[in-house]
């Protein structure tokens, strides 16, 4: 079986040695699955121009999209990385394991999210009436539901190149939810 290495700063092309040197100042290192992604010469900045940019959710509200899909997929790397960044967001770990299971008690226009985020990603593309319904009668707008699919595409694309590579995971690990829920 082919075995992914996570490239170093002098293996990749020019554009992404800068863009190294911008994650080492920006979060004080380069997360192995950016590295991943700069394999290929433009698609690492292309990445994060996908990720950063201007959105009508909250920080938060991305935060539940990333988390609910890397637990639809299994990704435990994306669930260890935005899991650190979910409680630097502010959620609790209570909170980030009813996210997780999207079944979120303390907001309810937080559940309608993970929710609809949960049922799209599972029914491949085709949430359920249901599901849309509820997002909006809970305030989310069409321009929220565009940023929504926007966030789910984003976090699809990690969830398959980490699924793809197993490269390792350099953030606190995630747990399976079933062991966090027994604990």
């Amino acid at each position: 079986m082919k075995t992914f290495e996570v490239p170093t700063r002098d293996q990749v092309a020019q554009a992404n040695q800068e863009t190294f040197d911008n994650l080492e100042k920006q979060i004080g290192f380069v997360p192995n699955l950016y590295a991943t992604y700069a394999k290929n010469d433009t698609a690492l900045n292309d990445y994060l121009a996908l990720q950063n940019r201007k959105s009508t959710l909250s920080a938060k509200e991305r935060e539940i999209v990333n988390l609910v899909v890397s637990q639809v997929n299994k990704c435990y790397y994306c669930l260890s990385a935005h899991t650190a960044i979910g409680k630097m967001n502010g959620f609790s770990d209570a909170q980030i394991i009813e996210i997780r299971n999207a079944e979120i008690s303390f907001d309810e226009k937080y559940n309608a999210l993970a929710k609809f985020v949960k049922d799209a990603v599972i029914n491949r593309s085709k949430p359920s009436r249901e599901a849309v319904d509820t997002l909006f009668e809970v305030g989310y707008t069409e321009a929220n539901l565009i940023d929504i699919i926007m966030v789910i595409g984003d976090k699809m694309i990690s969830n398959f190149i980490h699924g793809t590579t197993q490269i390792p995971i350099d953030f606190p690990e995630a747990q399976p939810l079933e062991e966090l829920v027994e604990a």
